[in-house]
């Protein structure tokens, strides 16, 4: 009770959630200066630094759902966190099956849940090959 909700009423980590960010490195000391550059996520405003993996800045955010499973929906967030998997998979700018963990961030891109397979899967608009993030090989 009392547990904020996120994207199709599964618990969001947001408000209290734990969640930061680092200035610097134990190794490597300061952290290179950063533009800083809003997204929205599900229609809430998120703070993250240009270039940056998306996921990075839906983290530090206090999202911890990133998409549902197609027959189930459960619930998914990061897993591998380098590109391998799919469990990152979210919406960006209307395209479904963008993985977050390597998509640089951007100013201004609205970002959503996917559920599921995601919208362009049913609209047949737009549907990126498996695998493909849109960032090339």
């Amino acid at each position: 009770m009392g547990e904020s909700r996120g994207a199709a009423g599964h618990p969001s980590a947001a408000g209290g959630h734990g969640a930061g960010r680092l200035d610097a490195d134990p190794v490597l000391g300061l952290l290179p200066p950063a533009r800083p550059a809003r997204i929205t996520f599900d229609g809430r405003e998120v703070a993250g630094r240009e270039d940056e993996p998306l996921l990075a800045a839906i983290l530090a955010g206090g999202v911890r759902v990133l998409r549902t499973m197609p027959k189930t929906g459960e619930a998914r967030g990061g897993y591998c966190l380098v590109g391998r998997c799919t469990d990152c998979m979210v919406v960006v700018d209307g395209r479904s099956n963008v993985r977050a963990c390597v998509t640089p961030l951007r100013a201004g891109m609205r970002v959503e849940t996917q559920i599921g397979l995601g919208p362009s899967i049913a609209t047949g608009v737009n549907t990126p090959i498996a695998g493909d993030n849109g960032e090339g090989s």
